[in-house]
């Protein structure tokens, strides 16, 4: 399976909660830049699952408006994801070819660097609104192959 990580894009640093951060109009332009160059690039996943934080969810909305997929919230994906749930998780999705998550940090690196067999996340670091594709040809830790890592500003 082609899983492409998507961190959230730049958002709001205030709001009511966590959970109700929005993205600033940064990210929306941030977003709609990831949008576009997956469209132009044929990067096309088969299905996109997002946090329900709100600004994972804008940012799913965006990019999947431009790949004509509809984002499906998945609870696990909030911030405070431990790799092992989300291993655990992401195996309903194995009948897909290629799968985008959009979701936080320190979550997506170190749910990366567990696909990868690295012994942690000190070395990654996933910044907002870059796009991340491993291959992992099967969930167990040490499984994934890195295809690329890029910020949004080279797309």
């Amino acid at each position: 399976m082609l899983l492409y990580l998507l961190r959230h894009a730049d958002a709001a640093p205030q709001a009511p909660s966590d959970a109700a951060r929005e993205l600033t109009s940064r990210g929306i332009e941030q977003a709609q830049r990831v949008g576009k160059f997956c469209a132009k690039n044929e990067i096309l996943p088969q299905i996109i699952v997002t946090s329900p934080f709100r600004r994972a969810e804008q940012t799913a909305r965006f990019v999947g408006h431009a790949l004509g997929v509809e984002p499906v919230i998945a609870p696990f994906l909030a911030s405070g994801m431990e790799p092992e749930v989300a291993r655990g998780e992401l195996a309903v999705y194995t009948s897909h070819n290629a799968l985008m998550l959009v979701g936080h940090e320190p979550d997506f690196s170190r749910l990366a660097a567990e696909l990868l067999g690295l012994p942690d996340n000190a070395h990654l670091r996933l910044r907002k609104a870059s796009l991340t594709l491993l291959n992992v040809p099967d969930l167990a830790p040490g499984a994934a192959t890195l295809e690329f890592s890029l910020p949004v500003k080279l797309m």
